[in-house]
């Protein structure tokens, strides 16, 4: 299940300058608040993102880096906030100063091919750091570029972006409007008036100072591909009255969940963390404006100790990864948006090892985005962020579609980590 190269890949970029790209029009000047979800801290990191394009005959003689720099102007002036900055107000409120200033652009031309990569395109990527130019201070949140974009294989962003991405490819390919007009309206996920905290949210639980912090030394990134063979293997495990009711997110999320967990090789009475990222878009009612661009995302929490995870078959893990998501309603986001209010949204569960973040992108449909050269063959991300890893859609070397998820460990955790897996596999289930 673990994906390897066994020829390491080795190109070289060059690299034009970065640059900004602002509107191509004058767009207002004035301050926009986001929601009180989307000011806490645990929310204020940058996400690799990686779409590889086959090239395609019909666009020869068009530069890319032109098409979607003149494309991404446009698209500006609609979505202008993201030529703007991020400052903090009174109390670490978020706010946009829609400056104009325009986001971080970059062109680079690399001496490899998408043939060389391989049939089966899948995080993390060779040469990650040449892929994705670190410009010096992007990754911070406050007075910079809310975007970074490099026109070679790659882009970075801080929030699922696929709407205003979606207006690019459109502009790239001769549209002058938006098809979905964008709405802000932020104050639709603010906390109530007096805020109301009616959940008890163990994603942001006051961990005990013993417990490690992130990041580790040695860390390493790998892979790890499961297809219909592997899903039905795991979903053998279960009792029969989990075998047809539970997902393949939920049942992929307890097997890595419970491996990772082992694999740390923490205290057996410490408590660890699953959280899954749900979108609650189809939550709402009345629904949220069709065009609204803002962050719908809550990080719902399963808990329990390293020894309960051990000791219990993979059934008990479903289940508590089934209850995190059951959780996901309107009233838990306005709930947690009143949490953040209330304890000044400086929880961070992204830096506690025993946490473990997942996020599902198969479903998005990042990679039906064209910008003129057809879709994506892939579209994710491009690596594990710390304790968060991502579901992507990608076929084997075999052409068998599945799903990749990147996990990243210290080097002697992801030895174990793969034992463990390849035990559940093979029904050597060590308890």
């Amino acid at each position: 299940m673990a994906i390897a190269s066994s020829i390491p890949l080795v190109f070289s970029v060059q690299r034009c300058k970065p640059e900004l790209v602002a509107p191509t029009k004058p767009t207002p000047h004035e301050h926009k608040l986001l929601s009180d979800i989307d000011d806490q801290a645990a929310l204020r990191f940058q996400v690799p993102f990686i779409q590889f394009y086959e090239y395609n005959p019909s666009m020869q003689g068009k530069d890319p880096a032109e098409v979607i720099r003149e494309a991404l102007a446009n698209a500006l002036v609609f979505y202008y906030p993201f030529a703007g900055r991020l400052r903090e107000g009174p109390n670490g409120k978020l706010i946009v100063d829609c400056t104009g200033e325009g986001v971080m652009f970059i062109k680079a031309d690399a001496d490899v091919t998408l043939e060389q990569f391989g049939n089966a395109l899948h995080p993390p990527f060779p040469c990650f750091d040449e892929l994705l130019y670190d410009v010096p201070d992007s990754e911070r949140m406050l007075n910079c570029p809310l975007l970074l974009i490099q026109i070679q294989l790659a882009f970075a962003c801080s929030k699922s972006l696929k709407q205003f991405m979606s207006t690019i490819s459109e502009m790239a390919r001769g549209a002058t409007s938006c098809f979905i007009s964008p709405i802000w309206e932020r104050h639709l996920l603010d906390a109530g008036d007096p805020p109301r905290v009616i959940f008890y949210h163990h994603e942001y639980d006051e961990v005990e100072p013993t417990a490690i912090s992130w990041p580790l030394d040695n860390l390493v990134q790998r892979s790890f591909f499961f297809g219909p063979v592997e899903v039905s293997t795991f979903r053998s495990l279960l009792p029969l009255h989990l075998c047809h009711c539970t997902t393949k997110f939920e049942l992929l999320t307890a097997c890595l969940w419970r491996c990772r967990t082992i694999a740390l090789n923490l205290n057996p009475n410490e408590k660890v963390r699953m959280l899954c990222t749900g979108n609650l878009r189809s939550k709402f009612n009345p629904s949220l404006p069709l065009g609204y661009y803002g962050n719908v995302i809550v990080f719902p929490a399963a808990i329990t100790t390293v020894r309960n995870l051990f000791h219990n078959l993979l059934g008990y893990t479903v289940e508590l990864v089934k209850q995190a998501k059951a959780s996901m309603t309107k009233e838990y986001a306005k709930s947690v948006a009143a949490l953040m209010v209330l304890r000044a949204k400086q929880l961070n569960f992204t830096k506690i090892v025993g946490s473990f973040v997942v996020s599902d992108l198969t479903k998005i449909g990042f990679e039906d985005i064209d910008f003129g050269w057809g879709k994506a063959v892939f579209a994710g991300a491009a690596k594990a962020v710390g304790v968060i890893s991502f579901f992507v859609s990608t076929k084997s070397t075999k052409g068998e579609v599945g799903t990749s998820v990147p996990i990243c460990l210290p080097a002697p955790a992801m030895e174990r980590f793969e034992k463990e897996l390849d035990m559940l596999k093979g029904h050597l289930l060590g308890f």
